[in-house]
């Protein structure tokens, strides 16, 4: 609706623009014209057709601007806009002289062009320099703080966003991330990620009900115990399923995308994106075993070949036995002879004592 008001806005303008310009024309082209209304009629139509195109640019323009806007940090979009103000404050301040000056009429544009060509100039020069050295306005707001002072000096860098996906929200480890303290900066959850949810919640497989519903009911827990940090990123996004819009959502805020999903992982690795699977991270903390450690190990079922055991490690990593078929349901002592790593995680080999 306020699309459509501002185009229809632009439209009017410029065809108004265009009917009562025809009295700005010069006094010898209107003795040559025969047909004045005509005229008026014909330059309001241009000006109607040149403000449609304006306002579809102005949309495009603010719809950008806004994405921005709500995905960028907070300070730096403080930052940006006091440099904007300043290089308008120092353009208007140096261009007062000028606009006093008595020119000549023959002259007289120049002062409305140093006016555009002043605001702009210093307007931009203000935004960039904000956008490089504003976070040096840290210093003014919290001077007491190490942490402003190191980030204003660039031997700190700020936390980057941390943006998950739904496979995160469904596993039920991301409480566990936030409780341990280990993820730092805001949180980000798609729009895109809610709807996927809400989806899987109204959906009439139980299973696929059950996860969308528990999904939800993690994300209001998690709002209300960590408030402004968990934000909803409320931006809609145009691409080919969920996957997509998250890549775009990464590439605008350059944040790290936290999820479960291997493919996901990699696709955003080749966009040169980061991304972190957290199932491959669990993988890296896992305790290391070497070939001749002994293990405690409970073997809880049979394996494939002929007399194996298998048994599970505390962090969930299969362990087969060998000669192990014997002794399902007993805790015996078993010595590591291999281990084997491979993408869905890590598999290690052990005998018993008198295998041989």
């Amino acid at each position: 609706m306020v699309e459509a008001l501002l185009l229809l806005l632009f439209v009017i303008s410029g065809a108004a623009a265009g009917f009562l310009g025809v009295d700005l024309l010069p006094p010898r082209m209107l003795i040559q014209v025969t047909n004045l209304e005509g005229l008026q009629w014909v330059m309001g139509g241009f000006g109607a057709f040149f403000g449609l195109i304006a306002g579809f640019l102005f949309q495009r323009l603010r719809a950008q601007l806004m994405r921005q806007v709500r995905t960028m940090p907070t300070d730096l979009l403080i930052s940006r806009a006091v440099g904007l103000i300043l290089g308008l404050l120092v353009a208007n301040l140096l261009l007062a002289p000028i606009l006093l000056l008595p020119l000549p009429w023959e002259v007289g544009f120049v002062k409305p062009l140093a006016a555009v060509l002043s605001n702009v100039f210093f307007g931009v020069s203000g935004y960039n320099l904000a956008e490089v050295h504003g976070r040096t306005l840290l210093r003014l707001f919290n001077p007491s703080s190490t942490e402003a002072l190191l980030v204003a000096d660039g031997v700190l860098q700020p936390a980057s966003p941390k943006i998950i996906d739904t496979s995160l929200i469904i596993d039920g480890r991301l409480r566990g991330l936030l409780d341990s303290e280990i993820l730092e900066g805001q949180v980000i959850v798609a729009q895109c990620v809610i709807d996927e949810l809400q989806q899987l919640a109204d959906s009439g497989n139980s299973d696929k009900r059950s996860k969308g519903r528990r999904g939800l009911k993690l994300l209001a827990a998690l709002r209300d115990s960590y408030g402004r940090r968990l934000i909803v990123n409320s931006t809609r996004y145009e691409g080919d399923g969920v996957d997509d819009k998250l890549l775009k959502l990464c590439n605008d805020t350059g944040g790290l995308l936290l999820t479960t999903d291997y493919n996901l992982a990699k696709v955003a690795q080749v966009q040169n994106l980061r991304a972190l699977n957290l199932s491959e991270l669990v993988i890296s903390l896992r305790p290391e075993v070497q070939p001749g450690d002994l293990l405690q190990l409970k073997i809880v079922r049979e394996g494939k070949e002929a007399d194996q055991g298998v048994g599970y490690l505390e962090d969930g990593t299969m362990v087969v036995v060998e000669s192990g078929r014997g002794s399902i349901g007993e805790r015996r002592e078993v010595t590591v002879t291999g281990a084997l790593q491979t993408p869905a995680g890590r598999m290690v080999f052990a005998r018993t004592a008198d295998a041989r």
